[in-house]
């Protein structure tokens, strides 16, 4: 499972400065897409009577005394893809990590609101925070395996669940088939996963997540540190897994999120200024803030 677990924690101020300084470099060289622009590939419409998989209402966040997010308020979406956008440090990977309580890692921070995941709150006390990223998974914005065998990065999480044997295999295989990556190594699977490609290491990791059968995917920016081709296979496989996940993606590529979300967010000084369907957003955004970012006028 690519939970995270085993990341030190960060203090307060230096998640925050990390978070930011990861934001802006990889915000260098994504092209913009202007309002006037709208990418010819945008994602079909979403059916109206789609159901809400987690419905976060009026959330702020801190880190010690720093607020870092405003009373957000986001549906989510079943069976959907949402994209979160918005400049450096404008809290979208924050409100990301919120979804599965990865923050609780980071000292000194705290959540405020609600966050309900099929009808139970994310944030209460009660809450069983293992089950919850099995339930949630999290792929990260660089691939991080482990230094085992490929087949071995896989079963990590199924093996903590206590299955054995033709079980794993079988999941094995099934999440690598999910994660389009059966074919490529199949014949090596007691390889280092330190052998693949980056690529080829962002898809074991999403097939590490896709092992322990979550509902839905959190994505943070999942392609950033890949190169085109590698990309374009992360997007193709994103708009696969939506057939079987709900899945949430942090992005700066405005024409990635065009090309595979449904739903779309945009985030700017912890706020949520505005949530709509992904056409709506580039074609016709309400809010003044939300076209002059995505024409590229800042940002």
């Amino acid at each position: 499972m690519n939970s995270g677990f085993n990341q030190p924690g960060r203090s307060a101020q230096t998640a925050q400065a990390q978070d930011a300084q990861e934001e802006r470099n990889d915000q260098q060289g994504q092209p913009k897409v202007p309002v006037t622009t709208v990418p010819q590939t945008l994602t079909p419409q979403p059916t109206s009577d789609t159901g809400l998989k987690i419905d976060v209402k009026d959330t702020n966040f801190y880190y010690g005394s720093k607020q870092a997010l405003y009373e957000v308020s986001l549906p989510i979406r079943e069976r959907q893809v949402t994209a979160l956008i918005g400049p450096s440090g404008c809290g979208k990977s924050t409100f990301l990590r919120t979804l599965n309580r990865m923050n609780d890692l980071i000292p000194n921070t705290r959540v405020e609101g609600e966050a309900l995941f099929d009808g139970e709150n994310i944030y209460d006390k009660r809450t069983d925070v293992v089950l919850l990223r099995q339930r949630i998974g999290m792929v990260f914005q660089r691939p991080n395996p482990f230094p085992k065998s490929i087949f071995e990065n896989v079963a990590y999480g199924l093996h903590v669940q206590g299955k054995k044997g033709k079980q794993v295999e079988e999941m094995v295989e099934r999440s690598l088939r999910g994660a389009a990556l059966w074919d490529e190594v199949k014949d090596r699977l007691k390889s280092s996963a330190l052998g693949l490609s980056g690529g080829q290491q962002q898809r074991l990791c999403i097939a590490r997540a896709l092992a322990v059968q979550p509902e839905v995917l959190l994505m943070d920016e999942p392609a950033s540190a890949l190169d085109p081709i590698a990309t374009l296979k992360i997007e193709e496989l994103v708009t696969e897994l939506v057939k079987d996940y709900t899945i949430v993606i942090v992005t700066h590529n405005m024409q990635q999120a065009a090309r595979v979300s449904q739903f779309t967010g945009f985030f700017l000084s912890g706020k949520l200024v505005e949530y709509a369907a992904t056409r709506d957003i580039f074609e016709r955004p309400k809010k003044k803030e939300t076209e002059d970012y995505i024409s590229g006028r800042f940002g």
